[in-house]
C-alpha cells in the first residue's frame, strides 16, 4: 500500500510532471505486474495499447521481450521524454494524451492500464468514459486489462498522516478521506516537498458496473500476479476483461 498511485491526476497539469526523474525510486516495489503484462502481450496481435505508460515501466519490457509495436499514452510531457530516451531503438511509439479521449486508427486486440493508473480517474463519469473509449478501441473478442488495489480499512487507518522515508532522502504521507473515497499521496525529498497525488478507490462491484456498460465482460479475476484467487484477504485486483 506504500506505492499505491501512478498515473495522474485528470484536471489541469499533470501531477507525475515533478516526480519523472525521481520515479524509479518510487515505483521500485512494484514489480510482479511486469511479467503479467507481458504474457498478455505475447498472446495479443500488435499494436498493444498501454494507458498512462509513465516511464514506460512496463511498455519497454514488453516491446524488448516480444518485439511487438507498442503504443503509450500519456497526459505527463516529462514521464514521456523519460520514456522516450529508454525506449530507444524499440518499437514504441509514445503519444502525450488523455486517456478519456483514447482514439486509435484501428481496433486493437489488447489494451492494458497497469500500475493502478485507472484510480486517478476522480468522477464515475470519467471511469465510464476511458472504459467506453477502450471498448470502441477493441476488436471483438480483443481484451481489456488493469489492476487496482482492494481498498483495505485497516492499513488505510495504519498508514494515515504517517510519514514514510524512502532511500535518498524520499519520503511520503498518506492521507485518506473516506467520505469521498479519496486518497491523497504527499511526495519530497529532504526539505522539499514535490507535490501531492489524488486517487479515489474503486469497489469490485464498481469496476464490474464499468465493465458492464462499456460492453465488455470479465474473463478473470484475481488477487495478484501469480493468478491467485480474489478473496477477503486480497489487496489487488487484477482484471481482464473481453470485448463481447
Amino acid at each position: 500500500m506504500q506505492a499505491l498511485l501512478h498515473g495522474q491526476h485528470y484536471t489541469g497539469v499533470s501531477e507525475y510532471d515533478s516526480f519523472a526523474d525521481d520515479y524509479d525510486a518510487w515505483s521500485a516495489d512494484m514489480t510482479e505486474d511486469v511479467a503479467w503484462y507481458v504474457e498478455l502481450a505475447r498472446e495479443a496481435d500488435e499494436p498493444i495499447v498501454e494507458l498512462a505508460v509513465g516511464t514506460g515501466r512496463v511498455a519497454i519490457p514488453i516491446a524488448r521481450e516480444t518485439g511487438k509495436r507498442v503504443i503509450g499514452i500519456d497526459r505527463s510531457p516529462e514521464m514521456l521524454a523519460v520514456a522516450r530516451e529508454r525506449a530507444a531503438g524499440l518499437p514504441v511509439e509514445l503519444r502525450e494524451g488523455d486517456m478519456r479521449e483514447l482514439s486509435l486508427d484501428e481496433p486493437v486486440d489488447l489494451v492494458i492500464c497497469p500500475f493502478r493508473s485507472l484510480i486517478h480517474l476522480q468522477t464515475w463519469a470519467d471511469k465510464r468514459r476511458v472504459f467506453e473509449r477502450v471498448s470502441a478501441s477493441l476488436r471483438p473478442g480483443g481484451r481489456f486489462a488493469w489492476n487496482a488495489f482492494a481498498f483495505s480499512p485497516l492499513i488505510a487507518a495504519e498508514l494515515h498522516d504517517q510519514r514514510l522515508e524512502h532511500e535518498s532522502g524520499l519520503w511520503e504521507i498518506n492521507r485518506y478521506i473516506p467520505a469521498d473515497s479519496r486518497i491523497e499521496l504527499t511526495r519530497g525529498r529532504g526539505d522539499k516537498t514535490l507535490g501531492t497525488l489524488h486517487a479515489w478507490w474503486v469497489t469490485k462491484s464498481e469496476w464490474e458496473g464499468l465493465v458492464d456498460v462499456a460492453g465488455l465482460e470479465v474473463e478473470s479475476l484475481y488477487g495478484g500476479f501469480a493468478r491467485e484467487p480474489f478473496d477477503d484477504e486480497s489487496l489487488e485486483l487484477v482484471y481482464v476483461a473481453r470485448k463481447v
